[in-house]
């Protein structure tokens, strides 16, 4: 044990921290699309990993054909938004269940990236030139600095959507379907608008991955969902802890970056702790596991017999003491 713990460098952990962040708020695009059908929309969109590897495919095709890098992203987008459009329409026009519409879409995807790369994976030459996003450590600080920038442009317009009447509409929509059918929404059209929308984020954050690695990969995308969904549970958790009555649409939003940084700085502490790299999903699962019982132990605490008690025992002394005063 002692020689285990002495071969664990401190400085090769802070060396690696930098790399986890740039990945975390690369990440915390894909789970801000997440958010957005999960949560906002109670869509279990289950396209996502092939939209995500879609944009990273699309990504490096575009730059090994001479084109922009950030045209590339664009384009990753508009690809990303008609992957999730026709999930919407499997959805709406055809009423296939959203987890199998995703499904089926997601299992299409392969197929299409595998058509788009020509192969398995496609990597970016060395002389194609230095991508804006890069893992190369004299350009990590540029990466770092880019992609909290379109994190927090893509906050700010996220924001600013859900506060229109199309975005009233979806969030509407999201709680209460019946309700917002009655009021004369299209629930149909408020589905397609926010699934496209959100797989567009997916393969944005995509194509950057792509670009930060420096290729991609037909399975680049394979569980990441899940990565996603633990962005997203451990960002809520988080804010409700340290935010608690004050949180609000903007702060859920931030804090979903927050939760994938977070999530990568927990995949580098354990990589740094030398577990076998075939256990990540299993420690994904782990993690995501207990940052969704986190908030359901809480609720049966606050409810429980024993906190009923507290409360009324509060109640008494405080009612006690007004009555001293008067």
């Amino acid at each position: 044990m002692a020689a285990y713990f002495a071969s664990l460098n401190p400085t090769a952990l802070w060396n690696a921290l930098p790399g986890g962040l740039a990945q975390g708020l690369i990440w915390g695009i894909m789970a801000l699309g997440v958010y957005m059908t999960f949560r906002i929309l109670n869509f279990a969109d289950m396209t996502v990993d092939g939209s995500f590897a879609l944009g990273g495919a699309v990504c490096v095709m575009m730059i090994l054909q001479g084109a922009n890098p950030f045209v590339a992203l664009l384009v990753s987008f508009l690809c990303g938004l008609i992957a999730g459009l026709a999930t919407g329409v499997l959805n709406t026009v055809l009423g296939i269940p959203d987890i199998l519409a995703g499904i089926l879409v997601q299992i299409s995807l392969y197929s299409i990236n595998l058509n788009i790369m020509g192969k398995a994976n496609q990597a970016i030459p060395a002389g194609q030139g230095v991508t804006p996003f890069t893992s190369n450590i004299r350009y990590l600080g540029q990466t770092i600095a880019l992609t909290l920038i379109y994190d927090v442009v893509i906050i700010l317009i996220v924001y600013w959507f859900f506060g229109t009447e199309i975005g009233s509409a979806i969030r509407a929509t999201g709680i209460n379907p019946n309700m917002s059918r009655a009021q004369g929404i299209n629930t149909s059209k408020m589905k397609v608008i926010t699934v496209a929308m959100a797989n567009g984020l997916v393969a944005l954050s995509g194509g950057i991955i792509a670009q930060y690695q420096g290729f991609a990969d037909v399975k680049m995308g394979q569980g990441s969902i899940v990565i996603g969904l633990a962005a997203v549970i451990i960002g809520e958790v988080l804010a409700e802890a340290l935010v608690g009555k004050r949180l609000n649409f903007f702060i859920r939003l931030t804090f979903t970056v927050v939760g994938a940084v977070i999530y990568y700085f927990v995949y580098v502490f354990v990589l740094w702790l030398k577990f076998p790299a075939d256990d990540m999903k299993l420690l994904t699962a782990v993690v995501v596991a207990i940052f969704l019982a986190v908030p359901y132990f809480q609720g049966r605490k606050n409810t429980s017999f024993s906190a009923l008690k507290k409360r009324n025992a509060k109640a008494k002394k405080t009612a006690s003491k007004d009555q001293e005063v008067k």
